[in-house]
């Protein structure tokens, strides 16, 4: 299935969208049908108390004994006090629910996108993910809480009552119904304006969700370009386009209820000409006639209900659709069950790779063959000359064809996904840290790693005396995306997380080059004893560091166009001669290109 696909709730099938809810009233429907049958209980109790009072009047006005009356009271006050114990129960049990299928959903939708791929997060901005997570959800919970409670109480209520007054007087009852096809054909005109306004209300929350979401990242940007003012009224603009269409969804539920009202209020109306003439001749009692309006205010608020009912409905199933989309999507890479494959790691085969991301005109890759095994391995190029995309392939964030990638003799195709990442430790040129201490970013990878252990990769990654300068040392929180700590030490501190995983393979994208050339060196003479065992691929522009790899690999264009030591590479490679030449022109052993 394509990622870019967005499934609106018009074009899945009704079944397709509440099976994503099914689950959930299977697992709890011991919890729904006590929920459910006391809020029946109570609807029954309300029901009730209309005769109660019809016999108290009758008594009244016949004359029957006062403690018949007061008797009639008591029913009354107790069937009260049960109403109110009842209440609690169905609003625990039901409304409960709703906040148990939230969190459930809210947790699929979680493992769901950790396990998608790179390209999908290409084309989702996180401003409509993190829509997904809040309004998507919160209309749901409505929906299958209190909606759902307001539907059964609606259906009950209204069955029930039409049945109480038809036993009063058939023929009331019927003129008392006339007003109500005003009410469904309204409501059923209403619901389809709301599904849209309602959709486009959620699109309009995502995009305001993504602009401040990138705005506060981007804060020191901000403040150095002094846009503050700029973006302010950006934010305003979208929040002002936010604000017009949730008034134009309020319009729709505005007209609903009033609705609703007239509908009643029309009903109420002809009973009381009509019923008024019956009790007058005699057709029945006063306290029929009592009974019977008061069955109709019960009457009036499922009339009421079935518009704001059908609102959350409505809303509940254009979220429904947006979440089903969003689980609908697939990664693009095979999908195998992880089994706890375990590979050793010891060699990489690249075999007439070539690779193309979407929409691009030109390949990233052409035609790269390349074997690795244990040793350190130096790739350098031009700026978007393949460098970065290579390492992203071995690491498995975006698919390949078959037949090109191999590890340990096996096609990666054939291989979990996972399988392959286990294997793997990245470091990036942009070191991506949680708001959280140093020693639980370190242990990202080994959550069980002692404190000696994080210690001693930090040391290697000559980032411990840094730490150590820090008010709490490890347990120092380092703020959003490690917002508290400079370039290079956010660079050092994830090299020491990728060295704690303990892994055959290494791979550094540029993850040094925030790093000056001596703790650069530093570094590298501390890893010299993982070279032996392990394949570690280290991109770089800087000659000097790369002067000791085994092997380097130069790229020009998506093209593999020279391989060798530093020596060969210095005798052969025209690019690799220029970019040795800038370097030493610039007066310096690790210029970039």
């Amino acid at each position: 299935m394509p990622l870019s696909d967005q499934h609106a709730p018009g074009a899945v099938s009704l079944s397709a969208l509440l099976s994503l809810l099914r689950p959930f009233f299977r697992r709890h429907r011991l919890r729904l049908l006590i929920g459910f049958s006391t809020l029946i209980t109570v609807d029954i109790l309300q029901l009730v108390t209309p005769r109660i009072i019809k016999h108290g009047i009758d008594a009244l006005t016949t004359g029957t004994s006062q403690s018949y009356v007061a008797g009639l009271a008591w029913l009354l006050l107790l069937l009260a006090i049960i109403s109110v114990a009842l209440r609690f129960c169905w609003r625990y049990m039901i409304v409960g629910f709703s906040r148990i299928l939230e969190h459930g959903i809210r947790c699929r939708i979680f493992d769901h996108l950790l396990r998608l791929d790179a390209p999908f997060f290409e084309r989702r901005t996180v401003g409509v993910l993190m829509a997904h997570c809040t309004n998507d959800l919160a209309a749901i919970q409505l929906a299958c809480g209190i909606g759902l409670v307001s539907a059964t109480d609606a259906v009950v209520q209204s069955a029930a009552a039409i049945g109480f007054m038809a036993y009063i007087h058939p023929q009331l009852t019927l003129i008392a119904m006339l007003p109500m096809p005003i009410l469904i054909i309204g409501t059923k005109f209403l619901s389809a304006k709301l599904h849209t306004r309602f959709t486009r209300v959620q699109e309009i929350f995502s995009e305001m969700t993504e602009f401040s979401r990138s705005s506060l990242i981007s804060i020191r940007l901000l403040k150095a370009y002094t846009m503050e003012v700029a973006h302010t009224l950006r934010f305003d603009k979208l929040g002002k386009k936010y604000v017009r269409g949730n008034l134009r969804v309020a319009t729709i539920h505005g007209l609903m209820f009033p609705l609703a009202t007239l509908a009643g209020n029309l009903g109420m109306l002809l009973i009381l000409w009509y019923g008024g003439r019956l009790v007058i001749e005699g057709a029945i009692t006063l306290g029929d006639f009592v009974a019977f309006i008061t069955y109709l205010y019960l009457l009036i608020w499922p009339m009421m209900a079935i518009g704001w009912v059908a609102s959350l409905v409505q809303r509940g199933l254009t979220s429904l659709g947006r979440i089903h989309g969003l689980l609908a999507s697939r990664p693009l890479f095979p999908e195998i069950e992880d089994d706890g494959l375990t590979l050793p790691g010891r060699e990489i085969v690249i075999d007439d790779l070539t690779f193309s991301y979407p929409e691009a005109k030109t390949p990233a890759l052409a035609a790269v063959s390349l074997t690795f095994s244990p040793g350190f391995y130096g790739l350098i190029g031009r700026t978007g000359s393949g460098k970065s995309t290579l390492c992203k392939l071995i690491l498995r964030i975006y698919p390949v064809a078959d037949g090109a990638l191999f590890v340990d003799g096996r096609d990666m195709n054939s291989l979990p996904v996972t399988a392959v990442q286990r294997r793997i430790a990245y470091v990036s040129q942009e070191a991506m840290l949680f708001s959280d201490s140093i020693a639980a970013n370190i242990a990202l990878g080994r959550e069980e790693a002692t404190r000696e252990e994080i210690i001693a990769v930090a040391k290697t990654a000559a980032v411990h005396d840094d730490i150590m300068a820090l008010t709490e040392g490890y347990e120092t929180r380092i703020g959003e995306r490690g917002v508290r700590l400079s370039g290079g030490q956010r660079q050092r501190i994830a090299l020491a997380r990728a060295l704690l995983c303990d892994r055959p393979i290494l791979i550094i994208d540029d993850g040094l080059s925030a790093v000056d050339v001596d703790t650069e060196e530093q570094i590298l003479a501390a890893l010299t004893g993982h070279f032996q065992n392990r394949i570690v691929i280290l991109v770089s522009n800087r000659l000097k560091t790369l002067a000791a790899a085994k092997e380097i690999i130069v790229f020009d264009e998506g093209r593999l166009v020279a391989r060798g030591d530093h020596r060969a590479m210095s005798r052969q490679s025209h690019l690799y001669q220029a970019m040795a030449a800038k370097q030493q022109l610039a007066g310096s052993d690790y210029a970039a290109i």
